[in-house]
């Protein structure tokens, strides 16, 4: 017999579905939608630094969900590639007049009207709200959970316009990817718990790894459980769904609890996320939501506040969002190009990490950035073996590095075999660590021998000729677009960096370095014009590039100091840098521009870092003008470096983080940056 729930009578949907201790009210930490059926969508992501959960036009519907540190072999480039995970966020619900058998419609994105969704910030959670005829209002709402990493929590809430039968479902769906994949349900009954799982689990196609999901429904308190119907729909596809009749004014809530994981966190990732959804559910909606807005209030004490130009607060706190989203404190991950957004760039991790995204986490948390630079100490010995493959010595990082640290670009492009800049950006980013923390035992532990490996590899990697000179030939550099060119400015750039701080670190630790280090970095060539312009590479006359390269000398290299000479470079390379490049590379010259006193050109240039790379309908970053593949995290990164070294004038120094004179633009009317550093002090300008 199925017992009569619990109902409360609303007229209208009462706010979030998973309602939230401190909700924020104000607009600009919220970026809402409407849904037109038919325009174009692309989804935006709930997700906790492990798990992703990207959002759909359909109603009730998850479009990824993307479990990070998941890698197989599968076709795409023949290369290992993240992994869709089993999507254990769909709904569905079938409303029917009550008394009206053959009127029971299913609702889908053609039966639904006023359909808005709508991202709040500050809390991670997504909400669609839609009418279904004249029957019945829906809300509907997920989270990836902050303070449970493999957890999610999805809810659903229907308020009645008239008396009706509804029927609602929970889904797990595989992806065609996995491989034997098997369906549980079990019923676990306690004098005061009653708890349903439902449980899939599945291989990847190598069977390097299985993957397993579990969830299950979550009552509001005093609500007796409906009878619960499980339903194996085919192999890859099964619900547990309950029916419950409203009349017209009543609304029903629930909530479903899941958990996702893998052999990549696990040994047993079933019995494991079993277990999780059981303490999940046990914990309650209203304790699982306190501890998740505990968990994002802390991150957003590192905050950046915009005041007089809602549109750059939006678009920067949405960058700000998306980096807190796709990383995790206490992990050893970190993110691709396209963070936990879907399966762009196969979740390969490049120099975007190191020289875009990291610098503004390590301001502003930390321990977030910690986690980056622990993901290449971690594959610190994969980098050795592929120096070693080249013929060189110490460390080589990958250009594309997969979960072991592999080099995992396609074959056809050759990015991975010549664009060797990434490992000078991991030295830089592991002196940068220490500089911001003074964290001596990470240093000797972690950062001095990345630091020493990669130095090690540009001695060996230089060629020197008979004056002296090393020279770098034969490499792709940041301007992708020139291959196979000799002594291009970054590379050759990022390498006398690293081997500099590799010295400083020996120094700071008291161990004799290398004397080559200094050796080399003092002879490796910086080109220039015949006016004093830094030349881009060997040969390089006045191409179209496709992204900021010799001006990165400027910043964040500083190795191009004088102010006529970065004026020089920003004259002679900004004009030939393509408009379908990439954000960030706006986003340097804006930061140029700022250092110079030139706010009118930062300005604009700041602007188009990031206005014409949003795309419909919650102005999401994509790679490009053009371009459909977001988030684009990496312009995320050079965006907020716009703000917090531009106009913020904040600087990373061996004396930790300093501040430059700087002025913020002329629409805005002040800038705070909150929460910066270990000691998280506050920089205020007006």
């Amino acid at each position: 017999m199925m017992h009569k729930p619990l109902i409360t009578c609303f007229l209208l949907l009462s706010g979030w579905m998973i309602q939230a201790q401190n909700p924020v009210q104000t607009n600009d930490w919220k970026l809402p939608a409407t849904i037109t059926p038919g325009a174009p969508y692309f989804g935006i992501t709930s997700a906790n630094g492990m798990v992703g959960l990207v959002s759909d036009a359909a109603p009730l519907r998850v479009k990824d969900v993307v479990l990070n540190g998941v890698f197989d072999r599968y076709g795409r480039g023949r290369v290992s590639n993240i992994l869709r995970g089993f999507n254990f966020a769909n709904l569905a619900l079938d409303v029917q007049p009550a008394g009206l058998a053959t009127a029971r419609q299913s609702i889908n994105a053609g039966n639904v009207t006023n359909l808005q969704q709508e991202l709040n910030m500050h809390n991670a959670v997504f909400t669609t709200r839609f009418q279904h005829r004249d029957l019945v209002q829906v809300s509907s709402s997920f989270v990836a959970l902050r303070h449970l990493t493999f957890t999610s929590l999805i809810s659903l809430e229907v308020t009645a316009l008239k008396d009706v039968d509804i029927y609602p479902a929970s889904i797990i769906e595989a992806p065609e990817i996995l491989r034997e994949v098997h369906n549980y349900y079990s019923y676990i009954d306690r004098p005061h718990a009653q708890v349903a799982l439902m449980t899939s689990t599945g291989n990847s196609p190598t069977g390097k790894h299985q993957l397993a999901a579990s969830n299950s429904f979550l009552f509001e308190k005093g609500t007796k459980i409906p009878a619960l119907v499980h339903e194996e729909l085919d192999y890859g596809l099964h619900q547990t769904k309950f029916h419950i009749a409203l009349k017209a004014g009543e609304t029903f809530r629930f909530y479903v609890v899941a958990s996702e994981l893998s052999t990549a966190h696990y040994a047993d990732p079933q019995n494991e996320a079993e277990r999780i959804t059981l303490y999940a559910a046990l914990e309650g909606q209203e304790r699982l939501m306190a501890r998740h807005e505990a968990a994002w209030d802390s991150l957003w004490k590192s905050d950046i506040v915009i005041e007089g130009d809602a549109k750059a607060q939006s678009a920067v706190r949405s960058a700000l969002y998306h980096l807190y989203a796709f990383n995790r404190a206490g992990t050893a991950y970190s993110p691709s190009p396209m963070g936990l957004s879907g399966l762009g760039y196969n979740g390969h991790v490049f120099w975007d990490t190191e020289l875009w995204m990291f610098p503004p986490l390590l301001m502003l948390h930390p321990d977030l950035a910690k986690s980056m630079i622990e993901y290449r100490y971690e594959r610190l010995e994969m980098a050795r073996q592929n120096a070693f493959a080249h013929g060189y010595q110490g460390a080589m990082f990958p250009w594309e590095s997969d979960d072991e640290g592999q080099e995992a670009t396609p074959v056809w492009a050759l990015t991975g075999p010549f664009e060797h800049h990434v490992t000078g950006c991991v030295g830089v980013a592991a002196w940068n660590y220490y500089c911001v923390t003074k964290d001596k035992n990470w240093l000797e532990t972690r950062g001095y021998p990345l630091l020493k490996s990669t130095a090690d590899f540009w001695v060996s990697r230089v060629e020197r000729d008979e004056k002296g000179v090393c020279h770098i030939r034969n490499v792709v550099g940041a301007d992708e677009w020139a291959e196979n060119v000799d002594d291009n400015a970054f590379t050759n750039g990022v390498a006398i960096t690293n081997l500099r701080y590799a010295t400083l670190a020996a120094q700071a630790l008291g161990v004799a370095s290398d004397p080559q280090w200094n050796k080399v970095a003092d002879a490796i060539p910086i080109l220039t014009m015949s006016d004093g312009t830094t030349r881009e590479y060997a040969g390089y006359q006045d191409t179209t590039i496709k992204q900021a390269d010799a001006n990165l000398l400027a910043y964040p290299l500083k190795l191009v100091a004088d102010q006529k000479a970065i004026r020089r470079d920003l004259a002679f390379y900004e004009p030939r840098i393509s408009e379908t490049g990439p954000a960030m590379g706006n986003a340097v010259l804006s930061i140029l521009y700022s250092r110079l006193g030139e706010k009118e050109k930062a300005t604009a240039l700041f602007d188009r870092a990031y206005q014409p790379n949003e795309v419909p309908p919650f102005a999401v970053l994509s790679e490009c003008k053009g371009c459909s593949n977001p988030y684009f995290a990496t312009g995320a990164g050079g965006l907020l470096q716009a703000v917090l070294n531009g106009f913020g004038g904040l600087e990373i120094t061996d004396q930790g983080i300093t501040q430059l004179k700087t002025s913020i633009p002329s629409g805005w009317k002040s800038l705070t940056i909150k929460g910066v550093g270990p000691e998280k002090k506050t920089y205020y300008l007006r």
